[in-house]
């Protein structure tokens, strides 16, 4: 069950983007999409932690240091990464965003390197190398696919800060639950896009039901569902495979993306896609003197992603 799990979670943040896009086509705005998805989010989220005394003593004996650091991850860290996420999906196709924000591995075992948390092995070297080349390939390699200059890089913006978000929230993911520290993630950010909203006069609530039925898609099947079989896949399997099983996420969202909303790769990007994967797999392999791998599937907390995300 445990790789079924874990693949189950891929999957379901695989279809983040198309259910975004669908979302887009309904006539909701991006503020609307963010402030409802996180709010639905957290309080399912909240349910679940309320309905286990585990969990809510996990919350009243953390450090407050560790609380506010949680709610802030959520505030100032994923509602920025979500918001590039879901800007670029208006500019470009869910696959080329989904490829593009998947250079996070790379990024965050540079960041590890730098700030002396891990090791720069050869076999690191390589599959960087290999990265980066297949990211070229993918930027490149456009065709028939949609692209826009700068829906990419708002994209590698969104990558660039989820690493940023993984690298901070590696320093309290052990201590809180998982699914406590989701659900803190999710109120930090549900907290900051209403505290905008209210200062910008709201968010349009006007779309039609359908725009309703794809935002509780997202808050459901695209970030709570995944969140808590990936934390039940992870106890299965263990982290590196865990983290190894969820490269199937860009495959799932190139391959909804084809058959919901009629987008396709070129043959360019999609040997650069394998090799981003490739990679990432790479990367993810356990290693004696490794630190990043085991800690790896740390950035399902709060996804996609989330963004996921």
């Amino acid at each position: 069950m445990g790789p079924i799990l874990c693949l189950l979670s891929a999957a379901s943040f695989g279809a983040l983007a198309i259910f975004g896009k669908l979302a887009y086509d309904a006539g909701v705005s991006t503020g609307a999409l963010l402030l409802i998805r996180f709010g639905l989010a957290a309080a399912l989220l909240a349910t679940i932690v309320l309905g286990r005394p585990e969990l809510r003593r996990a919350v009243t004996r953390a450090a407050p240091r560790v609380l506010v650091v949680a709610l802030l991850l959520g505030a100032a860290g994923f509602t920025v990464q979500a918001g590039l996420y879901f800007s670029a999906l208006r500019l470009i196709d869910a696959s080329l965003l989904s490829l593009i924000l998947y250079t996070y591995p790379v990024l965050v075992t540079l960041g590890a390197v730098l700030l002396g948390r891990d090791r720069l092995t050869g076999k690191r070297v390589v599959a960087l190398l290999a990265a980066c080349t297949g990211i070229l390939l993918v930027l490149l390699g456009s065709g028939t696919v949609s692209f826009r200059p700068l829906g990419a890089l708002l994209a590698f913006g969104s990558a660039v800060t989820y690493t940023i978000y993984i690298l901070v929230a590696d320093t309290v993911v052990h201590r809180l639950p998982p699914v406590v520290l989701s659900m803190l993630v999710m109120l930090g950010a549900t907290t900051a896009l209403g505290a905008r909203a209210l200062v910008t006069g709201g968010v349009d609530r006007g779309f039609p039901a359908i725009g309703w039925f794809w935002l509780a898609c997202i808050a459901v099947v695209s970030t709570v569902l995944p969140i808590l079989t990936f934390f039940a896949g992870m106890r299965r399997t263990g982290p590196s495979t865990a983290a190894i099983l969820s490269t199937f996420e860009p495959v799932v969202t190139a391959a909804l993306a084809a058959l919901i909303l009629g987008e396709a790769l070129t043959s360019v990007q999609l040997a650069g896609g394998v090799l981003v994967l490739a990679s990432a797999v790479v990367l993810q392999l356990r290693t004696r003197d490794s630190t990043v791998p085991q800690r790896g599937a740390m950035r399902y907390v709060s996804r996609r992603g989330g963004a996921h995300d």
